[in-house]
């Protein structure tokens, strides 16, 4: 049998999901409003008549990103960083957050490192010291420059043991009655019931990694180097005589239909649309992740 909803109840739920339906909304619009920008006329673009539907449509801005052979250099060095960078993040992760979630008797000197973590976390050595460090260690313009200063993000480790600590301490003193060692009792039994904390921080580690573009910047010396996020901020802000000299009779053609307000718009929805494609597969493991994740000390 089912219970009937009372009137408050049912009043609640309309303004709960109306509320949220608003929000979502107010979370697409923006995304919408740059794609209709990315594919309408400069000319509208520049007297701001375009809203949420392209006016004049033409794909000029993205035939000008994809003509370009170091669009695709840039991509491929993103791809790459992404796979390398997101691995490591994963398994730097783990192999820190399982003993820092263990009792400070279970793991000598827990604290003390656990305290290194945090302080880390609230202190940052800055721009020049991390640059310095990439330049003794000989990794200058290299795709390591890119992934190794960001190799263990404290911020998701204190995510994962804390909800590793929430995990039922029976478990693991069931496995260890069984002769299982701490690799097979990591690997066994943690791993598989943390899917929805792995997800988000794969979720996390994975954007961090996208939407990099200033470290590219700074430890790249060579712009065939660059990711496809510092490739694609200068597109168009460093645009000079020797780029107009190697394009193409057609790209200059190109050229004279867009603006940067539309190969800006371009950037941004390509920049985005991976990350897109990604999150609805683990979208139902990350709020179960940040919540889990979070209420333990």
């Amino acid at each position: 049998m089912v219970a009937r909803k009372s009137l408050g109840r049912q009043i609640f739920e309309i303004f709960n999901y109306t509320l949220l339906i608003g929000f979502a909304i107010a979370c697409i619009l923006p995304l919408i409003h740059v794609l209709a920008i990315s594919f309408s006329n400069k000319t509208n673009v520049a007297a701001g008549a375009v809203g949420l539907w392209p006016l004049d449509f033409t794909i000029h801005s993205y035939s000008f990103v994809f003509q370009r052979e170091q669009f695709f250099k840039a991509l491929l060095i993103s791809v790459e960083r992404l796979v390398l960078g997101t691995g490591l993040n994963m398994l730097f992760i783990v192999l820190t957050a399982y003993p820092l979630s263990k009792q400070s008797h279970e793991f000598r000197g827990r604290t003390a490192f656990a305290w290194i973590f945090v302080v880390t976390l609230l202190f940052n050595g800055g721009l020049i010291p991390m640059y310095m460090n990439v330049k003794m260690f000989g990794i200058m313009d290299s795709i390591w420059a890119l992934v190794l200063p960001a190799a263990i993000p404290v911020f998701n480790c204190i995510l994962l043991l804390n909800f590793f600590r929430g995990l039922p301490k029976a478990l693991e003193e069931a496995a260890f009655v069984d002769g299982a060692s701490h690799w097979h009792t990591l690997w066994s039994i943690y791993l598989p019931l943390s899917k929805p904390a792995l997800a988000t921080i794969l979720l996390f580690n994975m954007v961090m990694h996208w939407n990099s573009w200033f470290d590219g910047m700074i430890l790249m010396n060579s712009p065939d180097h660059y990711p496809l996020q510092s490739y694609l901020q200068t597109v168009v802000v460093r645009v000079s005589s020797t780029t107009f000299a190697n394009m193409s009779a057609d790209q200059l053609a190109i050229l004279s239909e867009i603006s940067d307000q539309t190969v800006k718009a371009a950037q941004i929805f390509m920049a985005a649309l991976p990350i897109m494609l990604v999150y609805p597969f683990l979208q139902r493991y990350f709020m179960t992740g940040i919540v889990l994740g979070s209420v333990k000390e």
